[in-house]
């Protein structure tokens, strides 16, 4: 036992130093006739040589590989890796086709996610639907939820074949049980776990804590909720409940004034498009702001009663009844830490930790560039160019130093450190000071132009897919 305790240390201290080294891109998905027809809006590793991706076509896909090295444990004790000529072409396997969705162009399948222990895959699109298929015959669609009113967005599983939870534009979180069967069309829905009267876009939880989980979206806070205290007091349909405040345990926002010199990048109420917590610790999370930066928090962080008190009072008398919410007068807690330099205006961004005790934080940018921050210091520790407009999604692959970017292009990159020798074609650190300060830079003819586009979107007007804003 103790044996396996200390080669297991070993192997994650030998890929923790890899994570150090340059990174490359070593491998392009999807530029063939089987990959996506559309932006790349989801990723998501299966396990350790299948990776799930989900498109603006409606479809989602399948992606493996072997590695030339049979035995990564081996490797990984010589101190040595992979090199890009090592690794062979992926194979995309199959794509789920677009007749499986709805047909209209709009809904865009915006999730894709491995159901642990279970062969099966979970996705979730524009028309509100959850998805479930199994690994085997992928083309077969075993279950269709549609308990969500409006777009899904995201999807969280559990260490469970059967359980997994999702959030919607209608402002609800709910858990899904496979074993329970139920009609969606008579009323037959379960309550869900919560609902808040905000759209809500991202959902996060940690494997080491999987009874709390964050929510967030159209609010300048992210929420954290604790399903040990929220079953108590689901009374109705819809979360209706006495005193909700009771179990949403925490609030996470920021600080009021902006830092001198920066300049507003976005037109709209700030608001929230990605969060994740922490696999490595179960505490730390972090939230990506429109128009602004990444911030990083802890829920362990206290919070002091008296300047709780203070703080709320305050902000009570400042708020207008339109702005007021009912977690008002929940704890807040402040970031630790702040991530900028990507440009977070265009898209959904998500936001995502990497390496095996998440010690990097990693963000896409409207500049086409893939940023990723040392998570102690703050500082900038690699800049890819990782697509040919705008970077969405970054996925850290559960066992490797190696990670997976999608975005606007309809292809997906991988990423791993090379022992070649030289920078790689794909850094753009050397041009990190002229980038930063490009993406610091309001362009008011680019938020008009999507924002319009987003009101279009929102209209369900036809043609209005421009710039990806279905995710």
């Amino acid at each position: 036992m103790y044996s396996a305790r200390v080669r297991f240390l070993a192997h994650r201290h030998i890929l923790a130093s890899r994570w150090q080294a340059d990174f490359d891109r070593v491998a392009v998905l999807g530029n063939d006739s089987q990959g996506h027809q559309g932006c790349v809006n989801a990723l998501s590793w299966a396990n350790d040589q299948l990776l799930l991706s989900g498109s603006d076509d409606r479809t989602y896909g399948y992606s493996s590989w072997k590695y030339a090295p049979t035995n990564t444990e081996q490797v990984s004790k010589s101190g040595q890796w992979i090199r890009p000529s090592q690794i062979p072409q992926t194979i995309p396997s199959y794509l789920v086709p677009p007749s499986t969705r709805d047909t209209e162009p709009t809904y865009s399948t915006f999730t894709v996610c491995h159901i642990r222990v279970a062969c099966m895959s979970a996705s979730v699109g524009g028309d509100g639907e959850v998805q479930v298929h199994e690994f085997e015959a992928p083309h077969a669609c075993t279950h269709v939820l549609r308990c969500h009113e409006n777009r899904t967005k995201r999807i969280c599983t559990e260490e469970s074949p059967h359980l997994f939870l999702t959030v919607a534009e209608d402002g609800s979180v709910r858990q899904h049980d496979l074993r329970m069967s139920h009609s969606c069309y008579r009323g037959g829905c379960p309550p869900p776990l919560l609902s808040v009267d905000f759209e809500l876009s991202t959902l996060s939880l940690s494997p080491l804590t999987p009874y709390q989980f964050v929510v967030a979206g159209e609010s300048e806070y992210g929420l954290l909720f604790d399903r040990r205290q929220a079953g108590r007091f689901l009374l109705a349909e819809r979360g209706a409940v006495e005193n909700g405040m009771t179990y949403c345990v925490r609030r996470f926002g920021r600080p009021t004034t902006r830092p001198e010199g920066e300049p507003r990048l976005s037109l709209r109420r700030e608001h929230i498009t990605g969060s994740r917590m922490s696999a490595a610790n179960g505490h730390q999370l972090l939230l990506s702001y429109s128009g602004d930066a990444v911030y990083l928090y802890s829920t362990l962080d206290p919070v002091d009663a008296d300047d709780m008190r203070r703080s709320v009072r305050d902000q009570d008398e400042e708020m207008s009844e339109e702005s007021r919410d009912a977690y008002s007068r929940v704890p807040t807690v402040q970031p630790q830490r702040r991530y900028r330099g990507a440009r977070n205006v265009a898209t959904v961004k998500d936001v995502n930790f990497l390496g095996p005790n998440d010690d990097f934080v990693a963000s896409g940018s409207d500049c086409g560039n893939l940023f990723i921050w040392n998570k102690e210091t703050g500082e900038l520790h690699a800049l890819l160019e990782g697509d040919a407009t705008t970077v969405n999604v970054i996925e850290g692959h559960p066992s490797l130093p190696l990670f997976a970017c999608s975005g606007i292009d309809e292809t997906i990159k991988l990423f791993a450190p090379v022992s070649c020798g030289r920078p790689s074609a794909f850094s753009r650190m050397d041009q990190a000071g002229r980038i930063l300060a490009g993406n610091a830079r309001p362009s008011m003819g680019f938020l008009q132009r999507h924002h319009f586009a987003a009101l279009l979107a929102r209209l369900d007007v036809e043609d209005a897919e421009t710039e990806c804003n279905h995710q």
